[in-house]
């Protein structure tokens, strides 16, 4: 009988339930066996490893977070214990992976392929937005909506006090968790880690938006984008004005996916599914213009993620 493992790894992402779900019952409907792989990369080396049945995805699709649970795991880099995950995978006769995860967790399934021969199916499970192969991953838009709500929230007091506020948001190296909710949420001046800004001339535009009769101005920072202490410095000397902060942190991963996401993360697991029935491979899934769509892993890993200039371009432009 066809076997297949799934697994969560990495930074947890609103939607990665609905993948597991989606995956287990498909896999099912297919003719698999399926499994889960408890901590991601961290399990599958120590073999916590165990069957799933459509009843063990029951009451998940709408939580948050991840009922296989997920770790970093630096020592899959090491070929020995990779060997070692491989043999866990084997002596079941699961020949067949699907990793949920970023950057980081996808490598490791490809190593897996092409160490070992393990048919892998990369889903993009992050809130980063970080891969470039696809429009988006699973998590982002939950994550976008939960800094807009924070976004929409400040906005209030931020008004009423008349103050410049920054909102650090999260996504690493890429800039798209900021871009996307500043320009969603009206924000007037939105720093990405892709494009580089004099934070003084940030600072003057606050300046001269007061004398345009503006009292307050929301900021929106990725982390990433440079020192936010320089930028506070340097409103602070130019405008005479202390700007509050807001740092969302880790409450972006959380909460219950959004409906795009908890059915993108279906559609993907089904044709993650329907690609490993289709051959030996490694296969990265994403969407592209609202197609869901498979292509091979490593040339999909090897793509540079850019920001999208011309969103960037129109959060200036309507910051006037």
């Amino acid at each position: 009988m066809k076997k297949v493992a799934i697994l969560t790894s990495g930074g947890d992402a609103p939607g990665m339930n609905a993948c597991v779900r989606a995956a287990v019952r498909y896999g099912i409907y297919r003719g698999y066996k399926t499994y889960g792989v408890e901590r991601g990369y961290t399990g599958l080396i120590e073999d916590d490893i165990f069957q799933m049945y459509p009843r063990s995805v029951s009451d998940i699709v709408q939580k948050g977070g991840t009922i296989l649970h997920t770790a970093r795991c630096p020592e899959f880099k090491d070929y020995d214990m990779r060997a070692k995950a491989a043999e866990n995978l084997r002596k079941r006769d699961i020949d067949n992976l699907i990793v949920i995860g970023g950057d980081g967790s996808l490598r490791g399934g490809l190593d897996l392929f092409n160490d070992f021969g393990i048919n892998v199916a990369g889903l993009p499970g992050t809130i980063d937005n970080d891969l470039a192969y696809t429009d988006f991953t699973i998590g982002f838009d939950t994550a976008v909506n939960t800094v807009l709500w924070a976004i929409n929230h400040l906005r209030d007091t931020n008004t009423a006090h008349e103050r410049v506020s920054i909102v650090e948001v999260m996504g690493r190296n890429c800039g798209d968790i900021a871009l996307y909710a500043g320009l969603a949420g009206g924000c007037e001046y939105v720093l990405v880690p892709e494009i580089k800004v004099d934070f003084k001339e940030v600072a003057e535009s606050v300046q001269q938006s007061a004398k345009r009769g503006k009292t307050s101005n929301m900021i929106v920072f990725a982390e990433g984008a440079g020192d936010k202490t320089e930028l506070i410095k340097a409103i602070k000397e130019i405008t005479g004005r202390t700007p509050t902060v807001t740092t969302l942190g880790h409450i972006q991963r959380g909460g219950g996916p959004n409906m795009f996401d908890r059915v993108m993360a279906a559609r993907m697991s089904v044709h993650a599914i329907d690609v490993l029935s289709s051959g030996e491979g490694a296969w990265a899934i994403g969407v592209k213009d609202s197609k869901i769509f498979d292509m091979d892993l490593a040339k999909a890993l090897s793509m540079k993620k850019e920001v999208d200039s011309e969103l960037y371009k129109l959060t200036r432009v309507l910051s006037i």
